[in-house]
Order: structure tokens, then sequence, then C-alpha cells
């Protein structure tokens, strides 16, 4: 089963070029259902055939993480992970029969996503002004981050020439390799033109021909990576705000948040955050209670004028 699981990771990387934390996140989702099998079968996890697997395990599997207490949210997607997988494995001739199919998914609890306030928001772009290059290159960051809403993973993988000051937008490419044009506003573009001005004192001795194309650097030099990205958002918003979670993802949930709550059309913001469906981007009307009261107070004939 250990080589099919490979192989799998392969066709994600390759074939349907999904991010490295889809591919991180399945892979350990796989290796935890081999573990548990192994273990229960007293069989050693080389030595599981995959056609083998039967739906009893799975449900096995599933019961013990139930019992473990991890959260329905999780569970789900480890049953996202393992469908996906046995799927592969059947279409690829690797088993006869889906132990998989049909299985159950766990409903998802629905959470509301965290945002931060506004004058939250200016605080910490406060804090990120400064004339050190790497402090320069923060405020940068943080500037595209909320007025974008685009993702981590878009945001590391941006070059310079990505970015477009006389037509004031950029380029992203964001999930499955599909690009989208964002515009740019003030803050932003000031704040990219700034940093350009001091981004090649960031070079190092790991700086090589990809991190002179790229537009955020590592300390080292090379091109910036998540780990260094959320580690420089957590810090600005620890000082910044009360918000509980302190995230590059919760700038890209103010920014939605704040278009919605100024009469941003929910379709526009999709687009922003390049959503493949509306019923992703639906979620944060459930956050716009500010505009949600105004909207009722200068339209409803009973509501407090």
């Amino acid at each position: 089963m250990k080589e099919w699981i490979d192989k799998y990771l392969r066709y994600l990387k390759i074939e349907k070029n999904s991010s490295p934390h889809t591919i991180v996140s399945y892979q350990t989702d796989l290796e935890q259902f081999l573990s548990f099998t192994a273990d229960s079968t007293e069989v050693s996890p080389k030595e599981i055939d995959i056609s083998s697997i039967n739906r009893l395990q799975i449900r096995l599997w599933l019961g013990f993480l139930s019992e473990e207490g991890l959260a329905r949210n999780s569970i789900a997607r480890k049953v996202a992970s393992v469908r996906s997988f046995f799927k592969f494995a059947y279409t690829r001739g690797a088993i006869t029969k889906n132990p998989a199919h049909l299985l159950i998914v766990p409903k998802a609890e629905k959470r509301l996503p965290k945002t931060v306030q506004k004058d939250d928001i200016r605080r910490m772009m406060e804090l990120a002004d400064g004339d050190e290059p790497s402090q320069v290159q923060d405020r940068a960051v943080l500037e595209l981050f909320y007025s974008t809403g685009m993702r981590l993973s878009e945001l590391t993988e941006l070059n310079v020439d990505h970015i477009d000051f006389k037509s004031k937008q950029v380029l992203v490419t964001g999930k499955g390799n599909k690009q989208r044009i964002i515009p740019l506003g003030k803050e932003a573009l000031n704040a990219l033109n700034t940093h350009l001005k001091t981004r090649a004192q960031l070079y190092g001795k790991k700086t090589d021909i990809d991190a002179k194309k790229a537009l955020f650097l590592a300390a080292g030099g090379q091109r910036i990576y998540p780990r260094r990205v959320q580690t420089m958002v957590k810090n600005y918003l620890m000082n910044a705000s009360e918000v509980s979670q302190m995230s590059p993802h919760v700038l890209r949930h103010s920014f939605a948040t704040h278009m919605l709550d100024a009469g941003a059309d929910i379709r526009i913001i999709k687009e922003f955050l390049g959503h493949a469906n509306l019923s992703a981007t639906q979620i944060y009307t459930h956050t716009s209670v500010d505009r949600l009261k105004k909207v009722y107070s200068k339209a409803h004939p009973r509501a407090e004028k």
C-alpha cells in the first residue's frame, strides 16, 4: 500500500498540480491510516497489501479518531483524503473494489472566519513602518495581504514582474494553476515601490536565480517561504490586535469582510479571492453584521431612524 500512496502523492503534485500544503495534508492522513491499520492487524506498514483493505477497517479508524476527540472538520478532511486515494487506486487498477466508495463524510462544523478590526489593521501597518529593508518588506507583505485578500501560497510565489505599477494590478497564480488579476490600491503600491528600492539589500548567500526573480525574500536571501511569512504576520498581529487567530488567512478574511461591509458585491469579492464557487464566499455574509444593520435601518419602515 505504501508504494501506492507514493504514486498518489506524485499524481497530486504532477497531474493535479496540488499545492504543497494539500499534498502534505493528504500524506499525513494516509500515513496515519496506514499506521493504524498496521497496529490493528499487527503487520508491518510495508507489508500491508492495498487489496486487503476493507470498509470495516476504514470505519474502525474513523471511530478511533472520534474517540480521540478529533474535531469533525478534521475527520471530514481525513475521510476526503482516504476516499480520493482509493478512487485513484481503483481507477489505476490497483484494486477491484473501492472500500471507500459511498463512505459517509461527517458534517463539518461551520465556523465563522475571524477578522481584524480596521483600527487594528491601521495599528499593525504603523508598527511595520520603518526604514530597515526587512521592515520595509514586512510592510509591503502586510499591505498586499490586506489590499488583495490573496492566499499565503499565492504571495510566496509572486515575482517582481507580476506587479504592474502602470496598470495598478498584480498577477496571481492560485489553486489549480489558475491565474487572476487583482487591482492594487494606493497604500499597497506605495509600500511595494518602497520595498523594491531596498529589496537588493536583502540578497545573501542563498540568493539564486529564482530568488532574484522573487518579490519577497527570506533572511538568507532565498525566496520567502510560508513559515517565515506566518511568523512575521503573527508577531505584528500580537502587538496590534486581540484577535484569537493570528495568521495571513485572517487578513484574507478581513479583506473580504471589510469589502462586504463597504457595499462590495459578493460576486466581485469571489473573483478577488479566487473562489471556484460562490458558496465558498458566502460565509462572509454572516460576518457582515454592521452592513446588515445599516441596510435594515435605512430600508425597513419599522426600524429606528
